[in-house]
């Protein structure tokens, strides 16, 4: 078996590479940079030494008999020194050799500055006698006459003197750079808290134990932050809507199975009256599935717009409903206009008088009333009452919440008059609930045109 180790790829990694990366070249830059403008100026100021020894340099020259005795400014500077000297034409041949530099057999040293002379200085020479130097021109104007002057000077001294600054440089160079890697981790870290937060607050919304992320983000993660609201928001309310249909739907089907019981242990009807009826009723649960399922995915705003006869609705739920309360002997009168229109959806309408009329069947001694029309105001206005116990003011406005019943001792979940009200809402309609003139509860429904 072989074992395959695989590593995450992980945000930081990259921006610690990527910034220490950058760091790196820019300090090994810098310190490449310091190290030569130091070799240059440690040439620069040994060129300006020399230049001022140029009349002790013209000393040695004039010990060789290259510039006459009569030159009354060589007189204060006849101290002798020795330098390692060449002096060259102007095609760069070596005209003149010092004794010092005859010594070391130095007889080539202006062919080979002459290679390297365009360059940049310093100017660094491995001689003919494999010892490195350090080259130094010096171009002068001595009894009217030009030399061009090499001045060599042994490096070895100077290379020291420019390895142990070198490594100076480069020691700083590492400091920084740890403090540099010190203070990215320290910043990564602090700046990725912020997401290490949102991390452990979708956690959080994910277990249920909040619902939306915090408003404590930096300005740069406030949109995303946002977005994510939003989002856990919409998520929410569909899983709310999603939630809710089924409990509508089921309390919905709930009364249509009823029905289908009631029709099937009714000895007075044939088989076909039978079939004929469940069929009737089928259809509903069919056309209740898909306005649930409609409405859960789009949302009671999202349902089209439309209108709808009253009359043939009521008259079919009140059959409805008669079998299913038969027991009952109830009493019901339908005050609606034959062209008494809903201005809305027909699955709206089948669950407002659904649930309002088998709440009242439910809940009435003997009689039911469902009366609809249009006020002055230019209002669709739907009442339904009955004469039953009535419903306490006190209660009125806690039963329209899902959950909430007024009696507890009959069978139901508290969810039809929360389904009525949420519709009612969603047309910027109005649900009142008030005393009957039968003395039992009053449900009135006004929704603008």
């Amino acid at each position: 078996m072989q074992l395959k180790l695989t590593f995450k790829r992980r945000l930081l990694t990259r921006l610690f590479v990527t910034s220490l990366s950058i760091i790196a070249l820019v300090g090994f830059g810098l310190a490449w940079l310091v190290n030569v403008l130091y070799a240059q100026n440690n040439y620069n100021e040994e060129t300006a030494k020399l230049i001022a020894e140029i009349p002790k340099v013209a000393a040695e020259l004039k010990e060789h008999n290259l510039i006459p005795e009569n030159t009354n400014w060589l007189e204060e500077n006849n101290t002798p020194k020795k330098y390692i000297l060449a002096s060259c034409d102007q095609n760069y041949k070596q005209v003149w050799t010092s004794s010092l530099a005859v010594e070391r057999g130095l007889f080539d040293a202006c062919e080979r500055f002459n290679d390297i002379r365009l360059d940049a200085p310093p100017y660094y020479l491995n001689l003919s006698d494999n010892k490195n130097y350090f080259v130094y021109l010096l171009s002068v104007e001595l009894a009217n006459k030009q030399y061009n002057l090499l001045v060599m000077k042994d490096a070895h001294n100077l290379e020291l003197e420019l390895n142990k600054f070198s490594r100076r440089t480069y020691w700083r160079l590492g400091m920084v750079l740890a403090l540099a890697l010190f203070l990215l981790i320290s910043a990564g870290y602090w700046g990725m808290r912020p997401l290490v937060q949102m991390r452990n607050e979708l956690q959080q919304v994910s277990n249920g134990k909040a619902k939306t992320l915090s408003q404590d983000y930096p300005v740069e993660l406030e949109g995303v932050t946002q977005a994510l609201n939003q989002l856990l928001v919409q998520s929410s309310a569909q899983q709310e809507r999603y939630q809710n249909a089924m409990n509508d739907l089921a309390h919905s089907l709930k009364t249509r199975l009823a029905a289908v019981h009631a029709i099937t242990d009714d000895d007075s009807l044939d088989k076909d009256a039978v079939s004929e009826k469940v069929m009737e009723q089928v259809s509903q649960m069919d056309q209740l599935v898909k306005y649930q399922l409609k409405r859960a995915m789009l949302g009671r705003k999202g349902l089209k717009r439309e209108q709808t006869l009253v009359y043939p609705l009521v008259e079919q739920l009140s059959q409805m409903l008669f079998k299913v309360y038969r027991d009952k002997q109830v009493s019901f009168t339908a005050d609606i206009a034959k062209e008494q229109v809903f201005p809305g959806d027909k699955g709206d309408l089948m669950e407002l008088c659904g649930n309002l009329m088998e709440n009242a069947f439910k809940m009435c001694i003997s009689q039911v009333i469902v009366s609809s029309y249009y006020n002055d105001h230019s209002e669709f206005v739907l009442i339904i009452e009955d004469d039953g116990p009535g419903i306490p003011e006190k209660i009125r406005q806690d039963i329209i919440e899902r959950g909430v019943r007024a009696d507890t001792q009959k069978a139901g979940q508290g969810i039809g008059l929360a389904v009525c009200n949420e519709i009612v809402t969603s047309y910027n309609g109005q649900l009142a609930i008030e005393t009957s003139r039968l003395e039992g509860a009053k449900f009135t429904i006004t929704i603008p045109i």
